[in-house]
C-alpha cells in the first residue's frame, strides 16, 4: 500500500483502532467526545463511503448519503461570495478554498470538518472521522484538538500527535509527539521526531503568545448534538439513516424485479441437444427446460410501477427529514404537491442551508486569521467579507408577475402556468381553464 494510500485508510478507520483512552494517555488530556459519539462517526463516513451496515449481496447503495450531501454542498457553495480585502491575502485565500466543495461535503456527511494551514496557501481538510476534540468554547468553537498522522515504514507503524492548545491568556501552543508500534491497533512507545525522516524538522514545542484565535477553521452541522449533548458535529443525513435504508432496499426489490421478469424463450432440452451430449444455448435468452411444446414464450409482468412509486416516497420522506427541497433527490413528477407543501419545502430547504452557511462564514473566518497570521499579515488591516444570496425563497408576487408576461409574450402556455401554480398536471389544466384562456389559446 502506498504511503498516501495508507494515510487515508487510516483516517477512515482510526478512532477505531486508537482507543481515546490511549490518546489521553500519552497527552494526559481528556477528549471531548464519548465512545458513542465515536462509534455514529465510523457509521457516517461509512455510509457516505457506500458501506453501509445494511447492504450485501442483495441490497446496493443508491449513494442517497452523497446526493444530500452534494445538494446542500453546492447551494451553499454556489450562493457564497467570499473575499479578502487585502489582495495578498485574499489570493492565498482563494488557493486556499478551491477545494472546499468536495471537502465541505464530506464534513456535511461526518457532522464536521477543519480547515488547517500547512504554510504559505496550502491548507489540509480534515473531517470528523480523523480529528479529536479536547476543549470548546461556549460558542462551541475548537480550542484544543488532536491531529494524527500515520506512517508505515518496513514492519512498524508510526503515529504523530499535533496537538493545537489555545489559552485565552497564554496564546496558541502547538506540541508534536512520535510513537511506534508494531501493530496498528496500539499507539506503542514513544519515540524522538526525527525517527521517521518528514517529521525531523518539526518542533516538538513552540508557543504563538499572540495567537488569540484557533489556528484553523472549524465547521460544525447546525444540528442539535442528542447523542452526547457535546459541540461535536451530528451528520446531516442522521435523522434519516432508517429511511435511507429502506430506500436502498426497495431498489434491490425493483432491480430484482427487472432481473427476474427478463424475457425468455423456454425451449425443449431434447431441441438443444448435441451429438456430444452437451447443451448448447446460442443466446441468454433462451433456457432449457422440460415443456410440452419445442418452443414457449416465457414473459412475466413486470410490477416496477408500486416499486418507483415507494421508493419515491421514501425520498421525499427523507427529503423532509435532512431540510432538502420536495425534487432535489426524488422525481418531482411523482405526485403533486400542492403550493403549500412546496413553499413549506422551500422554506425549510433555505432554513437548512441559512444555518449552514452562518456555521460555514464563522469557520472562513477564522481560516482567514490563520492564514493571516501564518503569513505575518494579522495588522494589514484586512477584512473579511462573506455574503450569501437567497436564491432558494424567490419572491412568489414577482414570479407570478414574470410567469404573466411570459404568457403575454407567448413563452408560456396558460395551461402551463395553472399546472405550476394549483399544482396541477398539464391535462387537468386544460380542462380547468377559464373561456378567455381557450380563446387566448
Amino acid at each position: 500500500m502506498s504511503k498516501i494510500g495508507f494515510v487515508n485508510f487510516l483516517k477512515g478507520v482510526f478512532r477505531r483502532l486508537f482507543p481515546i483512552k490511549d490518546i489521553q494517555t500519552a497527552l494526559s488530556i481528556k477528549a471531548a467526545v464519548t465512545s458513542e459519539m465515536i462509534k455514529k462517526i465510523e457509521i457516517w463516513q461509512n455510509c457516505y463511503s457506500g458501506k453501509a451496515y445494511w447492504l450485501d449481496e442483495k441490497v446496493e447503495s443508491l449513494r442517497l448519503e452523497q446526493s444530500i450531501t452534494r445538494e446542500f454542498a453546492n447551494i451553499v457553495l454556489n450562493e457564497m461570495t467570499a473575499s479578502v480585502t487585502v489582495p495578498r491575502l485574499d489570493t492565498i485565500f482563494q488557493t486556499a478554498i478551491r477545494d472546499i466543495n468536495i471537502n465541505l461535503q464530506e464534513g456535511l456527511a461526518t457532522g464536521a470538518m477543519v480547515i488547517k494551514p500547512l504554510g504559505d496557501d496550502k491548507v489540509q481538510y480534515v473531517s470528523a472521522n480523523a480529528f479529536i476534540p479536547v476543549e470548546y468554547d461556549s460558542r462551541g468553537r475548537l480550542l484544543k484538538v488532536v491531529f494524527p498522522e500515520f506512517k508505515k515504514l518496513n514492519d512498524n507503524y508510526y503515529t504523530r500527535l499535533e496537538f493545537h492548545d489555545l489559552d485565552p491568556k497564554k496564546g496558541l501552543t502547538i506540541t508534536n509527539t512520535a510513537y511506534v508500534s508494531g501493530s496498528p491497533k496500539n499507539l506503542g512507545q514513544r519515540v524522538p521526531l526525527e525517527t521517521v525522516e518528514e517529521w525531523a524538522d518539526l518542533e516538538e514545542n513552540i508557543s504563538y503568545p499572540l495567537m488569540k484565535r484557533p489556528a484553523f477553521g472549524y465547521y460544525r452541522n447546525p444540528i442539535k448534538n442528542y447523542i452526547d449533548g457535546s459541540h461535536c458535529g451530528i451528520s446531516i443525513f442522521d435523522s434519516a439513516l432508517n429511511i435511507i435504508q429502506k430506500a436502498d432496499v426497495q431498489f434491490g426489490r425493483l432491480d430484482w424485479e427487472f432481473e427476474s421478469g427478463k424475457r425468455r424463450i423456454d425451449v425443449d432440452i431434447t431441441a438443444l441437444k448435441q451429438e456430444n451430449g452437451n447443451l448448447k444455448i446460442a443466446d441468454e435468452i433462451f433456457r432449457a427446460v422440460d415443456v410440452e411444446n419445442l418452443f414457449e414464450d416465457f414473459s412475466p409482468a413486470i410490477r416496477e410501477t408500486n416499486y418507483i412509486n415507494g421508493l419515491e416516497e421514501y425520498k421525499r420522506n427523507i427529503e423532509f427529514e435532512v431540510g432538502l427541497s420536495y425534487g432535489d433527490i426524488s422525481n418531482p413528477q411523482t405526485v403533486a404537491k400542492t403550493a403549500t407543501e412546496i413553499k413549506s419545502s422551500k422554506d425549510r430547504k433555505y432554513n437548512t442551508v441559512t444555518a449552514i452557511q452562518n456555521n460555514l462564514r464563522d469557520c472562513l473566518d477564522d481560516l482567514v486569521y490563520a492564514l493571516a497570521f501564518y503569513n505575518s499579515m494579522t495588522t494589514s488591516g484586512y477584512k473579511f467579507v462573506c455574503d450569501f444570496k437567497d436564491s432558494i425563497l424567490t419572491d412568489e408576487e414577482t414570479e407570478r408577475k414574470q410567469d404573466i408576461q411570459d404568457i403575454g409574450l407567448g413563452i408560456l402556455r396558460p395551461e402551463e402556468y395553472r399546472a405550476k401554480w394549483y399544482s396541477e398536471d398539464i391535462e387537468t389544466a386544460l380542462k380547468n381553464l377559464p373561456q378567455s384562456a381557450e380563446v387566448m389559446e
